[in-house]
Order: structure tokens, then sequence, then C-alpha cells
């Protein structure tokens, strides 16, 4: 099967789905990924038939074998991206074909089969169009997550035969609990999050299994989020556990960290920089130490740095916490270029305002 052929989805809808008054009752405050809705989408693959098998059902556990291959050998992948209501009772998604691309570039790095693209967008739309009464008012969305596992039954170190991939998804709000102005982050001294020629790219559970250690050292600390330097030099800014981040200088001009590699290409990210870019913003994406982080803080040449990330959206940080003292970023609270991005990305991914990329996706 080709990046581009589709597949047919056969429906077997949930024969006694949550009822409206308790699903009512979690949206009211459902956290985030702890509300699950009723469905989920399946697509089988072996090498001897290719993907086969689509569709969607009520959502279960997945009856495993003890010696299906992921859980020795750690091959899966995993995407995030939220579904939207719009004002005229839709949905909709933003840039979910890059969501779709990213996966292909995932699978590829851990030698999966390269699911197409066409096949994951159906997915994701149907599994929307399906439980579209588990999307939030306001300010929530629904959080859909589609992962694929290695599912062949074998010990022994080689690519998987045998693969599933799924699509659930979950009614979420806000990603941060703290009702301060900005989050912390503690910068790690110890531990890295990739290093040249790992698989620090690819969106793989891997990769945020080695970051709980660090991530719990900054909770230890205090602090929200772990912010991860380099491998080689322990030096340079590269990302925190599960977002990029941007910096923002007193002359108007922004840096984020350069991808390369080790840094996990953000479709927030990517669409941060061309919309600074719109409002004829320089932006550079270049190397930026944990040294000039702290003398540019304060010197106030720094004045903003935020986080950003589907799951975070864009979220300012305040507080820089390491081994050898912390200091603050502009008033320790968010700033102004840091909201004014924030809102109009929102706006976009809302549909409360235009869009000239066409980046919007309609489900219904």
């Amino acid at each position: 099967m080709s990046k581009t052929q589709s597949l047919q989805f056969a429906r077997h809808l949930h024969p006694a789905p949550l009822p409206a008054d308790q699903r009512a009752a979690l949206l009211k405050n459902p956290g985030f990924g702890r509300v699950f809705t009723d469905h989920m989408v399946t697509v089988r693959y072996h090498e001897s038939q290719g993907w086969h098998d689509a569709k969607i059902e009520p959502r279960a556990p997945i009856p495993m074998d003890p010696a299906a291959a992921v859980l020795h050998y750690a091959q899966e992948i995993f995407e995030g991206l939220k579904a939207y209501r719009t004002a005229d009772g839709g949905a909709t998604l933003f840039r979910p074909e890059e969501n779709a691309r990213r996966f292909q570039q995932s699978a590829e790095r851990l030698a999966m089969p390269v699911l197409p693209e066409s096949v994951f967008l159906e997915a994701c739309d149907l599994l929307v169009s399906t439980d579209r009464a588990w999307i939030p008012d306001g300010d929530g969305s629904l959080y859909l997550r589609p992962f694929m596992f290695a599912n062949e039954i074998f010990l022994g170190v080689k690519p998987s035969s045998d693969y599933l991939f799924l699509v659930i998804a979950s009614s979420v709000g806000a990603y941060f609990k703290t009702s301060a102005p900005a989050v912390s982050v503690w910068v790690s001294p110890d531990y890295t999050r990739a290093a040249p020629g790992g698989t620090g790219a690819a969106k793989c559970g891997g990769n945020y299994a080695a970051s709980l250690l660090a991530q719990a050292e900054a909770t230890k600390h205090g602090c929200d989020q772990v912010v991860f330097l380099d491998a080689v030099e322990r030096r340079w800014v590269e990302e925190l556990g599960g977002m990029n981040i941007f910096f923002v200088f007193d002359d108007g001009s922004m840096v984020t960290p350069p991808l390369g590699g080790t840094i996990l290409p953000g479709i927030t990210r990517s669409s941060l920089l061309t919309l600074a870019r719109d409002k004829g913003i320089a932006v550079r994406e270049e190397r930026y130490s944990i040294q000039q982080w702290k003398a540019d803080a304060a010197s106030g040449r720094l004045r903003e740095a935020f986080a950003c990330g589907t799951a975070a959206v864009v979220t300012p940080i305040g507080t820089v916490r390491a081994p050898d003292g912390e200091f603050t970023i502009g008033n320790g609270g968010s700033g102004a270029r840091t909201e004014e991005l924030k809102s109009i990305l929102v706006g976009i991914q809302r549909g409360k305002d235009a869009d000239p990329h066409n980046w919007i996706h309609k489900v219904f």
C-alpha cells in the first residue's frame, strides 16, 4: 500500500454508550487525559497483507500476548492532536496532515510500516464525528491519540511483522494544573533527552519514558517541567519534557533552538514560526546556551520565554531553577508577545479568526 491509499472502515457502534447526563458531568471538569470517549479506531498490519481490518468499535481493553514484541523491544510511536468545537456546531482539526506525516517519519525511524496519510486522517475524522458529543464547550477540546505498536508474538531483536494502529480520544481541559501566571522549569544537570543519531526527532514512547526521572526531579524541586540540555556539551537548551521552547528579546526578535535530529519537530512550533514571520517578527532558529539564558534574564535583554505544544498550546515560563540557583524571566509572568502569538494561534485553531494558511481541517 502506498502512502496515499485509503481503506474501507467497518462501523461497529457501541451498543450502550455512556448516558448523556453522566457524560455531561465528566465534561464539566475533564482535566487532562482522564476522560475517554465511547469508541476507538483500529487498523491492523501484517507484512503479508499490508494494512487491513480497519474499523471503529467500542473502546475496550486490547487483548495482548505476553510475548508481544512491543512489551520487550518498545517498537511504538504515537501522535497528539485536538478537535475543536466551532460556533456553528461543527468540529475542526488543526493541521492534521502534519501529524500524519510526522507519524510516517517516526515509523520509518523505528523500522515500522508507514501508515498512509489518508488512513490516518480518515481514522481521526471518523472518531471525532462518531464521538462528537464528547467535545467540550468553551476552552476544552477533544484530544486525539493515534498510536501504533509492534504486535508480533516472538522474542528476538528484529522489526516486528505484525502491528496494530489505534486512535482513542479524551475530552480535555488545560494541560497544566497550576494557577500561577507562568510555569517554572528545572534544568536537568544529569539527564539528557536525546543524542545525535538517536530517536529525538521521532515521537516514540521511549523518549518520554527516558524523561520521567528528570521530570520527577523537577517536581521534587518545585518545578512544573524539566528543560533538557544537549547531550554532547551539556550547555545548549533543547526542549522541555514534552514541549518546544521560544525566547523573546528586548529588540522584539525571537529565538528557538534548531531541529537537527535531537528535537521533536513540533507542529505548534512550526505554526508559531510562520505566524511570527507573518507579523514581521525576526525569528531565528539558533542555539542558545543555558549560560546565555541566565545572563540575558539578568540583564533584561530576555523579556519572555514560553513553551509550546499541542497539549500545552502556548505556556509562559516565569522561573528557571538549577542546582546552582534560580532566575526569573521578565516579571515572572506572561509577556505581551507570548499572549499575542497565543491569541492568534488559538483564534485560528478554534475558527474564530481568518486562516490564511489553510491550516484548518473541517471534520463536520
